[in-house]
């Protein structure tokens, strides 16, 4: 089989090896046209060097293209894969460290709260530009396939404003599964689950081990007695006590996710576990991703060297896009969980919802499984995020600084924490600082730099709850060195 895939923002080095080694561990699609195309030259020189090696190595027939010209990259393009960070880390760290000025103390801040707001704002209209392109020079009928965060609201305004066929895909459900799994002490293989809600809030709502339906009490006991996740999962582990349903969200994600946990410094580190940056760690996915820019940087020759082996030895991954690809293309099925446009897919959440739920892919494309309820609390907070979503789209449409200011007084953790006038100059503070990153604020951020200037909301020089110093290259070789 012969057709195009085109990867934007394929200078995330990692994900997009991963992406294209699983397509290419499908037999049909050995000789398929991968189109790389990144805004940083420097990275997509690097993924294109490590690509062509896979290729070479393996003796396949497929090619790869490298481009800055985006257009160009999805000219012709069946399947186009989005994993853009818009602003980088740069945008990023003022997404975590503005929000702590005023109490807001996050782990990730990529999907909901002040920080995911924001970046929403950020990536919105540019997911319309990739869209635009698609619908004008992409195969007809091409399939937008959307991994970048904010999932929901990248989603959300690509389905609404983008008019292009589009699943976001992430994956939380598979990690979620393979715990619960573990603690059920079956392989993943036997384990058969209904997970659905929003992403990063899907709820395991039906899960059969073997074929034999398991209930919360034996699954709250598992968890509480691993020995390992009692302690890395104490926020998802309170939540399913109290919902009696498992989140797919790593706990630091969770926990900004909700009001509950985060919202005095004293109690977040009863909730959080600081083995690793998932569990809680304040910025830690910050920190987490500029410690690996870093190192890859340094050490992109030994990278290269590991990415050049035979397929043989490529597991293919969990991740939906090459399974998805096999399934339209070949008609073998594949199910999965997706994120598309709700209309009674879950019947109490809203229709225009984008809702993460079970699906099936074959030759005719993605087919929902309709008619799910969730229990009233997941609802209930999955309700919560799904308002702020849509004022967040809204905002990041039309430039409106009133509306963004009302998307973040209504996240659930800021509202915690937050009086209205702190909303109101933190959103401000956010915007002045990523002015060239939002164009569609340009006209309002002169206003929101007066008022700043007058600004009488006291702010904190707080560095968090639990926060840890970036590590350097050689810090990192050494205790990569201790752990060998």
């Amino acid at each position: 089989m012969s057709f195009k895939v085109a990867i934007i923002g394929a200078g995330s080095v990692g994900f997009t090896k991963t992406l294209i080694s699983d397509l290419l561990k499908v037999p049909e699609f050995a000789d398929v046209e991968f189109a790389l195309t990144d805004i940083n030259a420097h990275n997509l020189d690097m993924i294109h060097q490590i690509i062509s090696s896979i290729v070479a190595v393996n003796k396949l027939p497929a090619r790869v293209t490298a481009t800055t010209d985006r257009r160009e990259a999805i000219t012709g393009a069946r399947y186009i894969m989005s994993c853009v960070r818009v602003g980088g880390l740069e945008a990023f760290a003022t997404d975590v460290n503005i929000p702590l000025k005023y109490g807001v103390d996050q782990c990730v801040g990529d999907t909901n709260c002040a920080g995911g707001i924001h970046y929403g704002q950020r990536n919105n209209p540019v997911i319309l530009d990739f869209c635009k392109d698609i619908r004008e020079v992409a195969e007809p009928g091409a399939l937008f396939l959307n991994y970048a965060n904010p999932m929901a609201m990248n989603t959300w305004a690509a389905d609404l404003y983008g008019g292009v066929d589009i699943v976001g895909l992430c994956h939380g459900v598979q990690h979620g599964a393979h715990q619960i799994a573990q603690v059920l002490g079956v392989d993943d293989r036997d384990l058969d689950y209904v997970c659905s809600g929003i992403n990063h809030q899907t709820w395991y709502i039906d899960i059969r081990a073997k074929g034999r339906k398991i209930e919360a009490d034996e699954l709250i006991a598992g968890f509480e007695k691993h020995p390992v996740y009692s302690k890395q999962e104490k926020v998802r582990i309170d939540v399913l006590k109290r919902f009696g349903v498992y989140s797919t969200e790593s706990n630091g994600h969770l926990s900004e996710y909700l009001p509950w946990y985060r919202k005095r410094p004293e109690e977040i580190e009863r909730w959080i576990d600081m083995s690793d940056w998932i569990h809680g760690e304040t910025g830690g996915y910050l920190r987490h991703s500029t410690e690996r820019r870093n190192w890859f940087e340094t050490d992109f020759p030994k990278f290269k060297a590991d990415a050049v082996k035979p397929l043989s030895e490529h597991k293919r991954t969990t991740e939906h896009a090459s399974y998805i690809i096999e399934a339209r293309e070949t008609g073998r099925t594949y199910r999965g969980h997706f994120n598309v446009r709700n209309n009674g897919i879950i019947r109490n959440l809203p229709a225009d919802a984008i809702i993460e739920s079970p699906g099936f892919v074959d030759r005719f494309g993605i087919n929902m499984v309709e008619g799910i309820e969730l229990p009233m609390a997941c609802a209930a907070t999955c309700s919560v995020s799904i308002s702020v979503q849509r004022m967040s789209v809204e905002a990041a449409m039309t430039g409106n600084i009133d509306m963004l200011k009302l998307a973040v007084l209504h996240d659930p953790l800021v509202g915690a924490i937050c009086t209205p006038d702190e909303v109101w100059q933190m959103v401000d503070e956010m915007v002045v600082a990523q002015a060239q990153w939002l164009p569609q604020y340009a006209d309002a951020i002169p206003a929101a730099k007066a008022r700043l200037a007058k600004g009488t909301v006291k702010t904190t020089d707080w560095a968090g709850a639990a926060r840890k110093v970036v590590r350097s290259v050689e810090e990192l070789r050494e205790m990569k060195g201790a752990h060998h």
